[in-house]
């Protein structure tokens, strides 16, 4: 069972909110991840690289703040086979792809502006993770 954490939820929440109205204010974009990463990649040259690198040198030096302002990094337990990892991500990557985004783009960013087609696309997020931990637990058990 996951721990109930409403003042970290709280914070977090409102770091990422704070990051991606800054990245609209400044830069006129949108914070989804797999948008952000693909131009990472795809244009390593381009004048938009550094603010994307930045973007995601933040998130991997996250843990890092956290290690600092409480002495212990941050504890996550992922009960899955690292195959089970790597399907996973595959088929993320893949949804992201045909959907025109990920969740942090269209669930964050897309619904904050009332886009339908963000909102179409988180319903489909949530209720295809739900059947998932259904499926998952009480139908194949585990």
């Amino acid at each position: 069972m996951t721990e109930f954490t409403p003042v970290l939820s709280l914070i977090g929440g409102t770091i990422i909110g704070l990051a991606t109205v800054a990245l609209m204010a400044f830069h006129g974009r949108i914070a989804g991840i797999n948008g952000i990463v693909s131009g990472l990649l795809a244009r390593p040259a381009t004048s938009d690289w550094a603010w994307r690198a930045a973007f995601i040198a933040g998130m991997v030096a996250s843990p890092l703040a956290i290690l600092l302002a409480t002495g212990k990094m941050p504890q996550i337990t992922v009960p899955a086979e690292p195959v089970f990892l790597v399907i996973g991500g595959f088929l993320v990557g893949i949804g992201a792809s045909l959907g025109s985004g990920c969740t942090s783009g269209h669930g964050v960013c897309g619904m904050s502006r009332l886009s339908v087609r963000s909102i179409v696309a988180t319903l489909t997020f949530m209720a295809t993770g739900l059947i998932t931990v259904y499926v998952m637990r009480h139908v194949i058990g585990g």
